[in-house]
């Protein structure tokens, strides 16, 4: 092939620019072509009433040329150089899979660089944009999109993911047709509505999926083009003028991670897990088996006591709990939500000796010890506050409106973070600390910094730069990523934690639809679930024990209420569900997953691989059929035969050809709503 192409190959995905001119023109993303990949350059013959010349999809679209699609950038200087057209493009090489180009425009003056790097291993795309302002006057940047990319004339739905607080990731699918299709978040963080992905499914069950690796505003659009092809977008949104480069400034995007399969979503899922799971930095290098840990919220919320807790510890220990997290209510003046956030130091009015005292209590135990904290937040109750009114981002003359009675600390400011990277140390040196629940519980609003303009960027980057700092003073230390529960779930943060709380919803019925969602995205390793209180703290819903532990089972799992509260014979069986999951984890977290739905209100997750699967089956309304229909299970190798065992309830053990079990399906229990049934599947020679 000529050098006018660059096709990078994957797994399952081929990737195609056509250099013309001086810039890079889209050919392909999608399906895996030949090694050898023979095409024309692209000629097209000119509809009527257009251009003379031909503007097809580029790899950076841009304004006021002759493109009249959304386009890659928005700038101006004081609404000058508003139109921009590359006049130098090079084209670098830099390993396998990966190029590097550079646009440049000498009459806007500016430079874009683009880095697309194709893992042939996961099929997964991480592309990123540079901006540079090369003109001898600042440039105001309203849109960057990180990545621009095609689909096919065969994409046919977008499925996003919103929700809200103790309902995340609702599954929304909506037919792309004639109109553009835009999703916004302007909350300051990540958020709860509006997930920084989505799913594009195809004809013939392939599907595309990308993701922002951001945790604040973003945006993304996907936008029918001329030849039947449509464009997505996706990147940072930025509020009026939040962005401002000064010559020789550079405005760095995100990046997107994206991905083709010809497996549909359970495909797409499995990639993105495989390239999340790479970027994660883990203690050590190397992540263990993740351990049960308790988190003592729903069991006392603010009522904190050293002797209750230590019962409260004794009885995690004795079930099997690992760990032991010590939520909101253990520092200075804190007895509820309206004060003392920004505190940080230990309440000796609940804690007369301090926290050492517990935390040996829990370590002697055998279990890690682990501690709320909320950095980024300050109760205009506090000492803090009373002394630096200023650190909280503010408007000059306007409201600031409180949320949980809580205002945001303004993390663009070296003397914030200072104040809270020293609080964390102290507690962090004094303690043996291995873990810390990091929560954010309210969107910013206003957001402005010290110079009064918009801040929501800085305050990304700011929170990013503390938790960096935190994690090289204290590398032994894992994080969980917590806003409200699931609120600040992104592949940005995800290199910097090493957990998400997916909801403070802990109701098994919500969590499985939750939970699905999250996976789309996210490994299981990294998923946040407990099994809770029965009635549910957020619903009211009571459910059994068996339900709500397999339904947390396939995540991280954890205990989020009092086993004290337990009669005997459900301790024992919360002891028996722990021993289990420590059984099954590495299964649970080193494999893929997959997940999906079958008729009257079945829900269905395997976890494993095809040689050896957990299955997981969820009813979650009474059966409105007779009969229970048999389960197909896709993942399945048509040559082998597998042993099928239930685990739960008890079964028999049953023999079954791999191809029945794809055509025909598993034969499934009667289940009553509201109950799980749990399966190992082994292949064996037929």
């Amino acid at each position: 092939m000529s050098d006018r192409f660059i096709v990078l190959h994957g797994r399952a995905t081929s990737l195609v620019l056509e250099r013309s001119g001086n810039t890079l023109l889209w050919r392909h993303w999608g399906a895996r072509l030949a090694d050898r990949v023979e095409m024309d350059p692209l000629v097209r013959p000119l509809p009527s009433f257009s251009l003379d010349h031909d503007m097809p999809l580029s790899v950076f679209p841009t304004f006021g040329i002759g493109w009249f699609g959304q386009s890659a950038l928005l700038a101006h200087r004081e609404g000058f150089d508003f139109a921009q057209e590359f006049t130098g493009c090079t084209v670098e090489r830099t390993g396998t899979g990966e190029v590097r180009l550079k646009l440049s425009d000498a009459v806007a003056r500016i430079e874009v660089a683009i880095k697309l790097v194709l893992d042939p291993a996961t099929d997964v795309l991480t592309i990123s944009s540079a901006l540079a302002n090369t003109g001898d006057a600042s440039l105001d940047v309203q849109w960057l999109a990180a990545g621009c990319l095609p689909l096919p004339p065969l994409a046919r739905s977008v499925r996003s993911w919103g929700g809200r607080h103790n309902n995340e990731f609702v599954e929304c699918e909506d037919t792309l047709g004639g109109s553009m299709w835009r999703r916004e978040n302007r909350r300051g963080l990540t958020s709860h509505e509006d997930f920084p992905g989505a799913v594009v499914l195809g004809d013939g069950g392939a599907a595309w999926g990308a993701q922002l690796a951001w945790s604040g505003n973003h945006a993304q659009i996907i936008e029918p083009l001329d030849d039947g092809r449509r464009q997505w977008q996706i990147g940072e949104w930025l509020a009026p003028g939040e962005v401002r480069l000064a010559p020789g400034e550079t405005l760095n995007s995100p990046d997107v991670l994206a991905t083709f399969s010809p497996e549909g979503t359970n495909g797409v899922a499995q990639n993105f897990h495989t390239a999340v799971r790479a970027r994660m930095d883990w203690p050590g290098g190397k992540m263990r088996p993740r351990p049960v840990h308790l988190n003592t919220w729903e069991a006392l919320y603010f009522n904190h006591n050293p002797d209750d807790l230590k019962s409260l510890a004794d009885a995690a220990a004795a079930v099997g709990i690992e760990r032991f997290v010590l939520d909101d209510g253990w520092f200075r003046g804190r007895n509820d939500d309206t004060s003392s956030l920004g505190d940080w130091t230990v309440n000796l009015l609940k804690y007369p000796q301090g926290l050492k005292p517990l935390a040996d209590h829990v370590t002697a135990l055998g279990m890690e010890f682990g501690l709320w904290v909320e950095p980024e937040m300050v109760n205009p109750d506090s000492e803090l506050y009373r002394a630096h009114p200023d650190w909280a981002l503010q408007i000059a003359g306007r409201e600031q409106p409180t949320a949980r009675n809580q205002l945001v600390l303004d993390m663009a400011r070296p003397e914030v973070t200072d104040y809270l990277f020293e609080a964390l140390s102290v507690l962090l040196t004094d303690l043996p600390i291995s873990y810390l629940k990091w929560d954010h519980n309210r969107a910013l609003a206003p957001a402005a910094g010290a110079d009064g303009r918009s801040s929501y960027r800085k305050q990304v980057l700011g929170t990013y730069a503390l938790l960096d700092r935190v994690r090289a003073a204290f590398p032994h230390v894992e994080i969980e990523s917590c806003a409200g529960g699931g609120g600040r779930i992104d592949a940005g943060i995800a290199t910097r934690t090493h957990r998400f709380w997916t909801s403070d919803n802990n109701d098994a019925v919500s969590r499985v639809v939750i939970q699905r969602g999250f996976l789309q995205f996210m490994p299981p390793e990294l998923m946040g679930a407990h099994i809770g209180a029965s009635p549910a703290h957020a619903t009211g819903r009571r459910q059994s024990l068996d339900f709500r532990a397999l339904v947390a089972m396939p995540g991280h799992l954890g205990v989020e209420m009092d086993p004290r509260t337990l009669d005997p014979a459900e301790r024992d069986k919360l002891a028996g569900w722990i021993s289990r999951y420590k059984d099954w984890r590495e299964a649970l977290h080193y494999g893929r997953t997959w997940a999906g739905q079958a008729p009257d209100s079945i829900h269905w997750q395997a976890q494993g691989d095809a040689g050896s699967l957990l299955l997981f089956v969820y009813r979650l309304d009474p059966a409105t059929q007779r009969y229970t229909v048999d389960l197909p299970l896709p993942m399945l190798d048509p040559s082998r035969c597998y042993r099928v065992e239930g685990l739960f309830p008890k079964g028999a053990v049953s023999m079954f050809e791999g191809s029945w079990l794809i055509a025909g399906g598993l034969p499934m229990p009667d289940l009553k709503a509201e109950r799980a049934a749990a399966f190992q599947i082994f292949a064996i020679d037929c």
